[in-house]
């Protein structure tokens, strides 16, 4: 998340499209049923054969992905599977895919068999009844195999709608070099860190700790490692609290850097952030575990700067949250659901397929692979000889489960610019931001037929 999952999906450019998506999702809903009855369903063990008689069958399936490794993993699978074709379509990323898909949907044809749904967006659908709940071809099964976090987030009211791809636990990445400048230790606490914050600018003003402009796929899940949990969803009825113990907490803590001007105001994913990580304009990165691939790939001038440390706490406690994370979901409109689930099967539990995964970048969230001696000893030259991946998997082993999005999360993240995100303009207090994003979410809820507490 935002690995694959990139969370520069989520830019403000697709926010009209969000609110359009979330308005169709909901209204398939039909105000009342979510489809979670169906949600209720026990894995079938004994379904895994009918998947290995539709792979032996064959046929012909459709993926839609935006993930690189995705045409590498799908010749892969024809390969073993020399009697089903898999056309990978690239259908844009995140918001961009997921209005084409609900338009599909509504349709009723034109759906793929299989498509990448992001955590964050995965309930939306599943409760609108489009996805096929994989306990039902077996998959449930599987659950061992892949982190509790991961897990947590493909299961929707008992059942299961996708199987995890990658993880993003947060971590702490920084740069080695301004912090030795400075005599700064790297903060392993959040008072650490807004100290850090306050002496790197205060000696150099073009250098700061790290760069905000307000972005709700970065904000969440620091009110999760808070331990926030602003969103309560049962069925049709939603709880929506941004103002509990976790969001005020971090709302506090992030408030002592934004409103004196300790954040840059450089948006992630843009060519000025870019550029700011190359040229040590900014010390750090909060971001998930999937970033380091990504950073090495893209800003060779960092090379052997940047290191990796677990994320900050409060109190010491050392649990974080995941930060973006796709999942693979079978598509109810499939002619084929059994060969669908099958290639789902392949695609996130095989050795072959995360092999491919991993030599893309990405950030496993399959056990196996995390505790696989050889990817807990690499040494990224990039890194300065560091075993970066001890640390990212100890991160993985500290997500907090108990995280809910909301059923309508594309909606929400489409507004945030316009509530949270004039905090961050004006640099202002981030808790009046966050009350104005609940009321428009309480009362966009409430119009699409759900039960929204406060």
């Amino acid at each position: 998340m935002r690995t694959t999952i990139r969370p520069q999906a989520r830019r403000a450019s697709a926010a009209v499209a969000a609110g359009l998506l979330a308005a169709g999702l909901l209204s398939a809903c039909g105000g009342a049923e979510t489809g979670t009855d169906a949600g209720s369903s026990e894995p079938d063990p004994e379904a895994a054969a009918d998947l290995d008689a539709a792979l032996e069958e064959g046929g012909e399936l459709t993926y839609w992905t935006w993930t690189p490794s995705g045409e590498d993993q799908a010749a892969a699978f024809m390969e073993q599977y020399p009697d089903v074709t898999v056309e990978v379509v690239n259908a844009g990323t995140a918001t961009d895919e997921y209005t084409k898909l609900q338009n599909a949907i509504a349709a009723g044809s034109g759906a793929p068999d299989v498509a990448q749904i992001e955590y964050y967006a995965l309930q939306q659908f599943a409760i609108s009844d489009s996805l096929v709940d994989l306990n039902t071809l077996g998959l449930g099964s599987l659950e061992d195999q892949y982190t509790a976090s991961t897990w947590a987030q493909v299961s929707v009211e008992g059942g299961l709608y996708g199987l995890p791809q990658d993880s993003g636990p947060l971590v702490l990445m920084y740069n080695q070099d301004i912090f030795d400048e400075h005599g700064i230790e790297v903060p392993t606490t959040w008072d650490e860190y807004v100290a850090a914050a306050e002496t790197l600018h205060e000696a150099d003003p073009s250098t700061y700790i790290t760069n905000d402009a307000g972005d709700p796929g970065f904000v969440q899940p620091l009110i999760w490692q808070a331990g926030g949990h602003p969103y309560t969803v049962d069925g049709t009825t939603v709880s929506i609290d941004l103002q509990d113990e976790g969001s005020q907490r971090w709302a506090d803590m992030w408030n002592q850097m934004l409103e004196p001007g300790l954040l840059a105001d450089i948006p992630t994913w843009s060519d000025d952030w870019w550029k700011a990580l190359g040229n040590d304009t900014l010390a750090t990165i909060v971001t998930g575990a999937w970033m380091p691939g990504i950073l090495e790939g893209s800003v060779p001038e960092g090379a052997g700067k940047w290191r990796v440390a677990p994320i900050p706490s409060y109190d010491g406690d050392p649990t974080t949250a995941e930060n973006g994370g796709s999942s693979q979901a079978v598509i109810k409109q499939s002619e084929n659901p059994e060969l669908a689930a099958a290639f789902v099967r392949w695609l996130n539990s095989s050795e072959e397929s995360v092999d491919v995964f991993l030599e893309s970048g990405g950030f496993p969230s399959t056990t196996a692979h995390l505790n696989d001696p050889e990817f807990l000893e690499a040494a990224p030259e990039y890194f300065g000889g560091q075993k970066i991946n001890e640390v990212l998997v100890e991160a993985s082993e500290n997500v907090s489960t108990d995280w809910q999005y909301l059923p309508f999360q594309v909606y929400a993240n489409s507004v945030f610019p316009d509530t949270v995100g004039q905090a961050y303009t004006q640099k202002s207090d981030l808790n009046e931001g966050l009350v104005a994003w609940q009321d428009n979410l309480v009362s966009y809820g409430s119009s699409q037929g759900f039960t929204v507490e406060q």
